[in-house]
């Protein structure tokens, strides 16, 4: 067992009005007897329906887990939550537990973070200036490291890896925010990935088309003609393996037949349809690029379900075993 496979998982609260802390709870239910180390989650012990037990630090969440869900008390204001109900009084809270559990990954208290739904338009109606959750955890490590982060978003569920070129941005433009640079960029932090921390010593990588039938040989468009094969081209100079821009509604079958090891979609929604419509409950959000592991649950706070008590935990629960599976993968490849 490597050093950092000796250390918990730290798990953040989340929008505790949300469904974090009932995923939190039954993942704990589901995983305390089969894991070493276990977590542990920074937030208000009075959340969680499973028997807790207020810890100091990290390093006692291991003689804990087995017996009780390990609580690093936030001793924030987060009384009053009601289930379903978003409160930017809130925000303070659900701000710090992301920050302390980021800077346990950092310092080497805990092996990596999970972090459970947050809401941006509760944090940005308390005055959050990040464009997102991963933004906000990048500036961390930044501000903790000194060096420049690149976080790359990739999905993992139904047998599929899928890395996402661009994010959150209309789709009228994101052929303008497309270049050669970036997705050179994205591709060789996939491939440092999937070599580092998903324990795969020869990756094959494909690029998604932009364009029907990938550009049809540019008569259906540009982008993979003037921009996708061109960094392809390059990346393989550099000796990584990929493809150049592969038809969107071929590329996920191919993987799924084991011709390659990760995809990188052009767009949100080509990388995420295929990954929900094959594992709609446990696909897993990971962010690539940045000096810690991070995972997450592949939905928002669910307020509906929050309120209503049907909140599922199994992309939390697939999220914590991802999370422990890079953790063994990132110590093996050192």
């Amino acid at each position: 067992m490597t050093e950092a496979s000796k250390l918990p998982l730290a798990i953040t609260m989340g929008d505790p009005s949300g469904c974090g802390p009932k995923i939190t709870a039954a993942a704990w239910r589901t995983l305390h007897e089969d894991m070493e180390t276990g977590f542990y989650v920074i937030g208000d012990p009075a959340l969680y329906d499973c028997p807790t037990r207020v810890i100091e630090a990290p390093e006692e969440a291991g003689s804990v887990f087995s017996s009780a869900l390990p609580v690093l008390d936030l001793l924030s204001q987060t009384k009053g939550v009601t289930p379903g109900q978003a409160d930017p009084a809130l925000a303070p809270a659900i701000l710090e537990s992301i920050e302390r559990a980021t800077g346990h990954a950092l310092d080497g208290s805990a092996a990596g973070v999970v972090t459970n739904p947050i809401s941006k338009s509760v944090l940005y109606r308390a005055g959050f200036s990040h464009p997102g959750h991963t933004e906000f955890l990048a500036a961390l490590c930044e501000s903790h490291t000194g060096s420049p982060a690149y976080p790359v978003m990739m999905l993992v569920g139904g047998g599929l890896r899928v890395a996402l070129a661009t994010i959150h941005v209309p789709l009228m433009q994101v052929a303008g925010l497309l270049s050669e640079d970036l997705l050179t960029q994205v591709a060789q932090i996939v491939e440092r990935a999937l070599k580092r921390d998903f324990g795969i010593s020869q990756p094959r990588i494909a690029f998604a088309g932009l364009n029907p039938h990938a550009g049809e040989d540019g008569t259906i468009g540009l982008e993979e003609r003037d921009l996708i094969n061109p960094a392809a081209t390059k990346l393989r100079a550099s000796g990584i393996e990929i493809s150049n821009a592969r038809p969107g509604d071929t590329v996920f079958a191919e993987m799924l037949d084991g011709r390659f090891d990760a995809v990188i979609a052009m767009t949100h929604d080509q990388g995420l349809i295929p990954v929900k419509t094959l594992d709609f409950w446990g696909g897993v959000n990971t962010t690539l690029g940045l000096p810690i592991i991070r995972t997450s649950p592949d939905h928002g706070t669910a307020y509906d379900a929050a309120r209503d008590g049907t909140a599922r935990p199994d992309s939390l629960i697939a999220a914590i075993r991802l999370a422990s599976e890079m953790v063994s993968g990132r110590g093996r490849h050192v």
